[in-house]
């Protein structure tokens, strides 16, 4: 089980549940990702960074933060990192909301 408090830190920005939702459809959002499905390998930084229209560390700094928290996962291909929703953690996350409020 993840950090409860890290998780809801990660939930408290509109940029963060930008991405949460951009990546929960990867392929209606990312369409244009020349690498590969966005569905099938996830999505690449410098198109979330290109959506969000903020520069790259800032991007950088809000997906780590999702990542820590378990949200996301990240898949390496040479030198670029493309992110991906985790489904089941996101899922455990929501219950253990209705459980405790």
């Amino acid at each position: 089980m993840k950090d409860r408090l890290e998780q809801s830190k990660a939930l408290a920005s509109n940029a963060r549940l930008s991405i949460l939702t951009w990546l929960s459809d990867p392929d209606a959002h990312f369409s244009h990702q020349a690498t590969g499905r966005p569905s099938d390998i996830g999505v690449c930084v410098t198109l979330i960074t290109a959506k969000l229209d903020m520069a790259q560390p800032t991007v950088s700094r809000h997906l780590e933060l999702l990542r820590r928290a378990g949200f996301l996962s990240v898949n390496k291909i040479g030198r670029w990192s493309y992110f991906q929703r985790d489904e089941a953690a996101i899922s455990e996350f929501k219950g253990w909301i209705n459980d405790h409020l």
